[in-house]
């Protein structure tokens, strides 16, 4: 798919128009008890309970209905199937626009993803196609499978229409808390934060911009602090597996210039803080939905000064693999 020099509000607004009626329009649930360990007033944007479980189908869905219109303009007919790579998450969403449209499906998935997600990619009609897990096997893997098949590359952050659907969820806290003062969002290949940021600073330019990161895949961080594009030199690793691929090309540009600041967090506090959320809000938040959340409650976020009172937090995913839970036992004592 094409790729424009820099993504606009318009377009953000155009996916909102085609995405209506297709999608959920998520809550945003509080919590007294977190609002307390914050000392802020935390606005939970719920994804995960959004179709396939995650904000990824707001794009994938953007992106391949924006195919299926540009076939209808041109009289053509449709792809001949849809191509992308993704931890998951993507790969799910892909599959399940892809499937509603009559198009084929191929998603190349790292052999560590989820066995869940897995199986969901599968059950939504797709085949996937296994890889090594690093950026560069997730690429050159997809690109000999766009050539064998003749299908179209949906990428999971760069396409230019995914980053476009995710900013949907900008327009939608907007409306639903428009006091809202600052947007905590986790951060792997930069394309949700991307679309809120640029929806966010057209609209209103006074609200903070924050990614949220793993320590151990800090690649936005590093590229904040240099001033240029820094991917992870190595497989990250990290529970939070929706974002271990770094932020890209189209994505990197928006994040530099819109982004307020970048927050990584340990390992330890993700799990503590995805365990605080399952304890107190009964929400099954994926452990990176709990990156967002355990940089409110860190020491650096306290930083922030006061005023940054309403905080909307996107827990962006709920594809938790059950059988991967053995890291609760290794957490002593409570979640707080």
């Amino acid at each position: 798919m094409a790729a424009p020099s820099r993504l606009s509000l318009g377009e953000v607004r155009a996916a909102e128009r085609r995405l209506e009626r297709r999608l959920h329009r998520t809550p945003l649930l509080t919590s007294a008890g977190l609002d307390r360990l914050a000392g802020r007033r935390l606005l939970f944007k719920c994804e995960l309970f959004q179709r396939t479980g995650s904000f990824k189908i707001r794009g994938a869905l953007n992106a391949v209905r924006s195919l299926v219109e540009e076939s209808e303009r041109a009289g053509g007919e449709l792809p001949r199937a849809v191509v992308t790579h993704s931890s998951g998450n993507h790969g799910q969403a892909l599959a399940c626009a892809a499937q509603a449209e009559g198009i084929p499906a191929y998603v190349v998935v790292p052999r560590t993803a989820p066995h869940c997600k897995q199986a969901a990619i599968r059950a939504y009609g797709a085949t996937l196609v296994p890889c090594e897990p690093s950026d560069e096997s997730r690429a050159k893997t997809a690109a000999r499978v766009v050539q064998e098949t003749g299908g179209v590359m949906v990428h999971p952050n760069q396409e230019p229409a995914v980053i476009a659907g995710q900013g949907t969820i900008a327009l939608e806290v907007l409306e639903q808390a428009p006091e809202v003062n600052a947007v905590v969002v986790p951060v792997g290949g930069g394309g949700m934060i991307a679309g809120i940021a640029v929806a966010i600073k057209a609209l209103r330019p006074d609200v903070k911009v924050f990614a949220a990161e793993p320590r151990n895949a800090d690649d936005c961080y590093q590229s904040k602090v240099r001033g240029e594009l820094t991917p992870n030199l190595h497989p990250p690793d990290t529970i939070a597996d929706a974002v271990k691929t770094s932020i890209g090309p189209t994505t990197w540009p928006i994040i530099r210039d819109l982004v307020d600041d970048v927050l990584t967090v340990s390992e330890e506090e993700i799990k503590r803080a995805t365990r605080l959320v399952w304890e107190r809000m009964k929400l099954l938040i994926e452990p990176t939905a709990g990156v967002g959340v355990a940089a409110v409650l860190s020491e650096r976020f306290q930083a922030v000064p006061r005023d940054v009172e309403n905080v909307c937090i996107v827990l962006c995913g709920g594809n938790v693999d059950l059988s991967s839970l053995t890291w609760l036992t290794d957490l002593p004592g409570k979640a707080e």
